[in-house]
């Protein structure tokens, strides 16, 4: 039941907020998009039950977050998933 409902919330999420959102935001919206699409394609190729498969894809959706950007040094800060974070070029 559930596999149906993220599919179009997946899709077209990411285009109806594109519209209204800072370069900051897109980008935070953009990793949560890749991240939660990531969680929902490994739990289905793992065949997860529905439970499992919307908890997989809130989890990669949260690891796939832009947490914060630094725009002076072009350095984003990245959700590791364990409650910490890393570092890396944006």
């Amino acid at each position: 039941m559930y596999r149906h409902a993220f599919k179009p919330a997946l899709l077209t999420l990411p285009l109806i907020l594109a519209g209204c959102l800072s370069p900051q935001q897109d980008r935070q919206i953009g990793g949560a998009a890749i991240g939660a699409g990531s969680g929902f394609i490994a739990g289905t190729i793992l065949g997860l039950d529905d439970g499992w498969l919307a908890a997989s894809t809130l989890a990669g959706a949260a690891a796939g977050t832009l947490i914060a950007t630094n725009t002076a040094r072009n350095e984003c800060a990245y959700a590791d998933g364990q409650g910490g974070y890393t570092t890396g070029p944006c």
